[in-house]
């Protein structure tokens, strides 16, 4: 196990190394210990509790596992193709460990190759999307995962709508052996026509957000059909976990990179970039930016006072983002932490071929595999920023696999719980969507809203001479 910890590197993020008035030092962090304290308290005792169910998720699923991993052999039999239909948290993990753990052109694999469905994840309402899905698969052979705890997620109900639409006119009665329902266990939309219809039902656990649900059937079920190995995926979970049982941020990795967020933020770096260097990690950058942003924008903390908190994330990749972001960072303002995501071993590699010698600025490549070429480009952009007295830290996977990733995961969702509870503030709401999804309800006429749409209507109405 230990030689498969992910390890947390805040050299760059600390007086020593990038100045005084950029860096933290020691005695900072010492001076925190008190709140430090608090933080790590209130995660622990909250712990299972409210809107923590995910705290739980590493340890209280065996039997639903079991279940999730028999359901996925009979889709990997009996399907050539399995799609998720949701939105947010319950697309953006399913796509991250994806992209992570399986061949970067998976669907593109002749299935001998692949050995299993194609997968698709759609996660937005643009209906030349949706036509495009439908030109590719069939219905007939296709298992759809609707994925709402609701059961009234606008988005996802409209493309189950859809479906089912089409799945009735394909395969009359027995339309619903290609729908598995992954929603609330009593409450909502979905879990009715789930009862009505006869799907296979997996259910989110209470306390599980959707930001937070990657670890529950949401994420679970995407990743089993597609033969990741779950189990070893909650290990990873696990792991971090355990190495997280402690306040001494010397010795707890998320708590000890939330205090330095935290006093980022009051020291105005308000942009938190996160830049894996591995094409497998780029989506983890998309999941952590909803993760990070919806959990940490709030408008008023835990004692109604205002305070508009928050951290904006970014998502990068390196190198491909050297080219395009990195000057920013590098002699932009000084509002960020840059997080770099480093592989110390890829699953495979590939040698540069000796050529041209005639061009010395390109021939000092040859004979070095892609792997040095991308790991030294990360290292020379983190001395690049630290010259430049940028605040970066690096997290260290040994390989990208289950386990890794499982703990990488982990690792960012306490990072938030802490940071959260640093803010005083409610982690798990997001008055801030519902107040845009209420608008969209009233916009349609829907039953109920006829006060949000009078307010609507008597808003302020654009200025043409504003329209260019």
């Amino acid at each position: 196990m230990k030689e498969q910890k992910i390890r947390f590197d805040y050299n760059n993020m600390t007086s020593d190394f990038i100045g005084e008035k950029e860096g933290i030092s020691q005695a900072t962090l010492n001076s925190y210990k008190d709140q430090t304290q608090k933080a790590f308290d209130f995660v622990k005792e909250n712990a299972g509790k409210g809107m923590m169910g995910w705290t739980e998720l590493a340890y209280n699923q065996d039997e639903i596992v079991e279940d999730i991993l028999a359901t996925a052999k009979d889709v990997r039999k009996n399907f050539k193709a399995f799609v998720v239909l949701g939105i947010g948290g319950s697309a953006l993990g399913p796509i991250a460990v994806f992209q992570a753990l399986k061949h970067l052109h998976y669907n593109e694999l002749p299935d001998e190759k692949r050995n299993g469905p194609k997968f698709y994840v759609e996660d937005n309402v643009d209906p030349e999307r949706m036509n495009a899905l439908l030109d590719i698969i069939d219905v007939k052979n296709t298992m759809f995962n609707v994925i709402t705890k609701s059961g009234a997620t606008s988005e996802t109900m409209s493309q189950y709508l859809i479906i089912t639409d089409l799945l009735k006119k394909a395969l009359g009665d027995d339309f619903a052996k290609n729908v598995i329902a992954t929603t609330d266990t009593k409450k909502g939309n979905l879990i009715k026509l789930a009862q009505k219809e006869g799907f296979k039902t997996f259910y989110i656990p209470d306390g599980v957000g959707g930001r937070f649900s990657e670890l529950c059937p949401v994420g679970l079920l995407p990743a089993a059909v597609l033969g990741i190995d779950i189990k070893s995926f909650l290990k990873g979970a696990r792991f971090t976990q355990e190495n997280a049982t402690t306040s001494d941020i010397t010795k707890n990795a998320p708590l000890c990179a939330a205090l330095l967020q935290y006093i980022s933020i009051k020291n105005g770096k308000n942009v938190s970039v996160m830049m894996p260097y591995a094409d497998s990690l780029k989506y983890i950058a998309d999941w952590y930016c909803q993760l990070w942003g919806e959990s940490l924008g709030k408008e008023v903390d835990l004692d109604g006072n205002t305070v508009n908190v928050g951290q904006t994330p970014v998502k990068s990749l390196g190198v491909t983002d050297q080219h395009s972001q990195v000057q920013l960072y590098a002699e932009g303002p000084f509002d960020k932490v840059i997080t770099f995501i480093a592989v110390d071993n890829f699953r495979s590699s590939y040698v540069i071929p000796e050529g041209l010698p005639e061009f010395p600025d390109v021939n000092f490549l040859c004979n070095n595999d892609l792997g040095k070429l991308l790991n030294t480009e990360r290292v020379a952009t983190e001395y690049a920023l630290t010259k430049k007295q940028k605040a970066n830290r690096t997290i260290y996977l040994p390989e990208v696999n289950e386990f890794t990733l499982g703990q990488l995961l982990m690792f960012f969702m306490l990072e938030t719980a802490y940071t959260g509870a640093l803010l005083n503030i409610n982690t798990f709401n997001q008055p801030g969507v519902e107040e845009g999804k209420k608008a969209t309800f009233a916009l349609f006429d829907r039953k109920g809203f006829e006060e949000k749409k009078a307010e609507l209507n008597s808003a302020k109405k654009k200025d043409p001479k504003y329209i260019i």
